[in-house]
């Protein structure tokens, strides 16, 4: 009867699974998505518990307790800014989660206590080949993951990292791996000989994951993290197969499938392939080599009286957040501002790109932690018609994704990405605090359009002055 009831309370947790996924899928509905999900991981944990023959409970409580302070810390104490940082190192420790539960089925089959200590009569083929492909992905997003943690945290340039033969230097290092899983999992009957084949498995596709994501550059981390995110959820259901735990399965193939469909996606929204992002190194003439990335003219410079005096008579205002808005910690300041401008009896609009930021759902997030009206919220494809109508579109630290080189210029590297059309607008501020290029390294000729006025800046301020001014007028 336990049996049952056990895989009863998976398919629950499994329903759970999926529905909360689709409720992530909505700003408006993401805190109940994200209730359901932790709820059936829950009784995930629950089931695999009662199922267990026997276990020591002062290990599953020691976990409990260690994860929990981890994710209590992190949950109240990460600013918004490092949350692209905080889901790139969550994706490496799901990798490496995933890695150490191949590790320790093998040692507990082969080479733990009272084991034949031949591969070839513990282990079913089914599961070497699932134990060799969960240390192989889980390995890769694990040290992919540092990388692109550290790339982020400004520990090492975020500029991609390039050597000469790198993408073939890559691809050996590639075909290397998967010599040695062949040859350690099927062609290795001893226990000592596959230790050291599991090992120097281990080793290769860490430096594999290293050599993977130096090459990507800031621009890319939006797709570096959704890519990532997947890794770990098909390393999670290989590790499945390799217990043979049906729900860890099914929730590593639903995290891979949407990790998948979200790299996609931001793929789309830079107009550029996966295999563009991964192996073009994208960023790095423009970022060391342009020399006109700051060169301007025709700049016009306003404060925020000036500013404030034509907001004063604008009926529509779209407001464009990006990542120097996260950075000035002014999601609070523009909610205020905003709700000052409504008061007034102007309409405010904010303009999402799908890129915007340093990881998928970036902006969304921040704004919704401002308590920003989900309504008000809208994609590129929604927004981009009313810029036409805008009296005035405020960019708040945001460069590249509204670039209109990227229709304008044939020869630049962003063209035929899709931006947010801001340059249609009867004013664009822009609030920055110098001209310096974006993550793409290049000149935004908006800048010095008739209709562009530059507020140079510290976002947050900027926001609390205009609102000074506007309580003022």
């Amino acid at each position: 009867m336990k049996p049952v009831l056990v895989q009863l309370v998976y398919i629950i947790a499994a329903i759970l699974f999926i529905f909360g996924l689709k409720l992530l899928s909505s700003v408006r509905s993401a805190r109940r998505g994200n209730a359901l999900a932790s709820t059936a991981m829950l009784l995930a944990i629950i089931a695999t518990l009662v199922q267990l023959p026997d276990f020591d409970p002062i290990w599953i409580v020691a976990g409990l307790v260690i994860g929990g302070a981890i994710g209590a810390v992190a949950a109240r104490t990460v600013q918004m800014t490092a949350m692209p940082e905080m889901v790139a190192i969550f994706n490496g420790f799901g990798g490496g989660a995933s890695v150490l539960v191949a590790l320790s089925f093998l040692w507990a089959r082969v080479i733990g206590p009272g084991t034949t200590g031949s591969m070839t009569d513990a282990i079913p083929v089914a599961a070497t080949i699932s134990a060799a492909l969960s240390i192989i992905i889980g390995s890769v997003t694990f040290s992919g993951s540092g990388v692109a943690f550290a790339k982020l945290q400004g520990l090492i340039t975020g500029n991609p990292i390039l050597f000469k033969g790198q993408n073939a230097f890559n691809l050996l290092v590639a075909l290397g791996t998967v010599a040695l899983a062949v040859w350690a999992g099927f062609l290795t009957a001893g226990a000592s000989t596959l230790m050291i084949g599991v090992i120097l498995l281990t080793v290769i596709t860490l430096l594999l994951g290293i050599l993977l994501v130096i090459p990507i550059g800031g621009a890319d981390m939006p797709v570096v993290i959704s890519l990532l995110n997947s890794y770990s959820g098909l390393a999670a259901c290989a590790a499945g197969f390799v217990v043979e735990n049906n729900l860890l399965i099914i929730g590593g193939a639903l995290v891979g499938a949407s990790g998948l469909i979200l790299t996609n996606i931001m793929c789309k929204a830079m107009n550029r392939s996966l295999a563009n992002v991964l192996f073009g190194g994208f960023g790095a003439e423009t970022a060391t080599g342009s020399k006109n990335a700051r060169d301007y003219s025709n700049i016009k410079q306003y404060g925020p009286e000036e500013a404030a005096m034509v907001m004063e008579s604008a009926s529509l205002v779209i407001i464009v957040p990006g990542y120097g808005l996260a950075v000035a910690q002014a999601q609070h300041a523009c909610k205020e501002f905003a709700d000052l401008l409504q008061q007034r009896g102007c309409e405010v609009r904010y303009a999402i790109h799908p890129v915007a930021g340093r990881m998928p759902g970036h902006m969304n997030v921040l704004l919704a932690e401002a308590d920003v009206p989900y309504e008000q919220l809208m994609e590129m494809d929604q927004i981009n018609p009313d810029f036409k109508n805008a009296d005035v579109s405020l960019v708040l630290g945001a460069n590249d994704v509204v670039n209109p080189a990227a229709l304008d210029e044939p020869s630049s590297p962003i063209y035929g990405m899709p931006i947010l059309n801001v340059h249609e607008s009867r004013s664009v501020m822009v609030v920055k605090r110098s001209l310096s290029p974006g993550f793409a390294g290049i000149k935004n000729p908006l800048f010095e359009r008739d209709n562009a006025l530059m507020i140079f800046g510290d976002a947050k301020q900027v926001l609390q002055d205009l609102i000074r001014e506007l309580r003022d007028a």
